[in-house]
């Protein structure tokens, strides 16, 4: 996974997975372990000052992947009213998720390997565009796996400017981001940079998610950080912070609990 907004100057670090970009690192401690195998850094602005330790919170639905009672106030029914050309999903399941949808599967671009689902998303193709998300918590959860990916290459700015939120976070991002060095494709086996492991949907409503991405590192263990997306023009967007960050609160973690685990051959 490779996303931007917060590394520094023009040192080449736009080019790398984010989890080795500079700024990544939340403690010291994780820092000197990272730095042991290889120099293993983050992206994550410093407009962060919570005190998250990586782990949802169990006792709320959202974080433990239970399912919601009753459906949110305003939840959508599935129609392609308001939604881009040539998009249309279901969007009658407004539980959150407990587990991935039963049409899970694996999609490489570049060295990621990124969870789509046919009937929550993303349903159209074009290029590093992946769009048509399903208007619930599981289409908001592919969307924010599949739009933080695709901030390198030549068309990052087409990306940012259509599967962006509007506003000043946007803007700061693009800002950061066009003062960096070109990039260049990453090159490697499916996964060897990184594993999509799990998620946990902190919050969702029909406008807007949080959602937090567990990863693992090749043989070094798990990682996660948080993301948000909102619902504009139809479809899920990705929100950065008013600094152009897109994680925040990355930090290690023990281990799988509390997170709905991916499942289908990602290589994990």
């Amino acid at each position: 996974m490779r996303t931007s907004g917060g590394s520094r100057g023009n040192s080449g670090e736009w080019e790398k997975p984010f989890w080795q970009q500079r700024g990544w690192l939340v403690s010291a401690a994780f820092l000197l372990s990272m730095l042991l195998v290889g120099g293993i850094v983050l992206l994550t602005g410093e407009d962060s000052n919570n005190n998250n330790t990586g782990q949802p919170e169990a006792s709320t639905p959202a974080a433990s992947g239970a399912p919601a009672s009753t459906p949110p106030a305003g939840a959508p029914s599935g129609s392609t009213e308001g939604r881009p050309a040539g998009c249309s999903t279901n969007d009658s399941d407004q539980n959150v998720p407990k587990q991935g949808p039963a049409d899970l599967k694996w999609k490489q671009s570049d060295t990621d390997l990124l969870p789509v689902s046919e009937t929550a998303g993303p349903r159209k193709y074009d290029g590093p565009l992946w769009s048509c998300y399903a208007h619930t918590p599981m289409g908001a959860v592919l969307a924010a796996h599949s739009i933080s990916t695709h901030f390198t290459g030549p068309r990052w700015r087409e990306v940012a400017e259509q599967q962006m939120a509007r506003g000043a976070g946007r803007d700061e991002f693009i800002k950061r981001r066009g003062a960096q060095a070109a990039d260049q494709t990453e090159k490697g086996a499916p996964g060897s940079q990184g594993t999509y492991v799990g998620f946990s949907v902190l919050s969702y409503s029909p406008t807007q998610a949080t959602v937090m991405l567990l990863l693992q590192l090749p043989e070094k263990g798990y990682v996660s950080g948080t993301t948000s997306v909102v619902w504009e023009d139809g479809d899920w967007k990705l929100r950065p912070t008013l600094t152009g960050s897109l994680l925040e609160g990355m930090a290690p973690v023990d281990g799988t609990d509390g997170f709905v685990v991916w499942g289908g051959g990602n290589g994990s």
